[in-house]
């Protein structure tokens, strides 16, 4: 009979995910149902011990009550960008993601080539030069007023979810999806929390390990109507990097 303390936190990881015991089965790739896991009839073998790993960073130590950490990897979970790309120079530029790009971003985040159909800028501010940039178009209202459907915004790369602040914008790359959202992370817990500026949008929990890559949001950018192609685009974005370099001369002389 399996060790009784490896039955119950077995079942109290899939009660913490909130599935069924058929979906926990379905993604642990065991036969139907994990109730026979739960009941001790059938043992947590050594493929379903690698997936809970894989999958959700249990520490397999904590499953079998070896250790108290019931997650590896939970606060230094890297979501630094998986591709840079850089200028003909070998300076690294920023990519452009617009909202029909962003719809393919998640999966194709490591393909390099894909990057390369994307409009890349050079960043021509020494204030942009020392960190990752990403440009990313808002979509949906869910964070009015601050942001508006089909604005821009300039994003700085993010080494780890420790480092946000609940104070800021961030892009936050999923497995399935590209968000611009407000990130909290409660004392106690292992869910990060998404919320939305617009109150409609009600907040909610992911895990650290659905987060791909996270870009805290720097400035914005509205485009007026000639930015639909990527010539219009790099223009008027050429345009703004020069107002907000005149800018930032003029505060260093003040």
């Amino acid at each position: 009979m399996e060790n009784e303390i490896t039955l119950k936190r077995f079942a109290e990881i899939r009660r913490d995910l909130e599935y069924t015991q058929a979906e926990f089965a379905a993604l642990l790739s065991v036969s139907s149902t994990t109730a026979d896991i739960e009941r001790g009839r059938t043992k947590v073998s050594g493929k379903v011990v690698v997936e809970l790993l894989k999958q959700f960073k249990i520490n397999p130590l904590w499953l079998f009550g070896e250790s108290d950490n019931k997650y590896l990897e939970t606060s230094n979970t890297s979501v630094i960008p998986k591709v840079i790309t850089v200028d003909s120079a070998d300076r690294e530029n920023m990519v452009l993601v617009n909202a029909k790009a962003a719809a393919g971003y998640p999966q194709n985040i490591q393909d390099t080539s894909w990057y390369q159909q994307l409009p890349a800028f050079d960043l021509p501010i020494p204030e942009f030069r020392n960190a990752t940039y990403r440009g990313f178009q808002v979509e949906g209202d869910s964070m009015l007023p601050n942001l508006k459907p089909g604005e821009w915004v300039l994003a700085k790369a993010v080494e780890h979810i420790d480092d946000v602040s609940p104070n800021k914008m961030y892009v936050v790359v999923l497995e399935d999806a590209v968000l611009v959202k407000k990130i909290e992370k409660r004392p106690n817990s292992n869910n990060i929390t998404l919320v939305s500026l617009n109150e409609t949008y009600p907040p909610y929990d992911i895990k650290p390990y659905q987060i791909q890559e996270i870009w805290q949001v720097s400035s914005r950018i509205t485009f007026g109507e000639d930015a639909t192609t990527e010539k219009g685009l790099l223009r008027q974005l050429q345009e703004s990097m020069n107002e907000l370099k005149d800018q930032l001369k003029n505060v260093k002389k003040v």
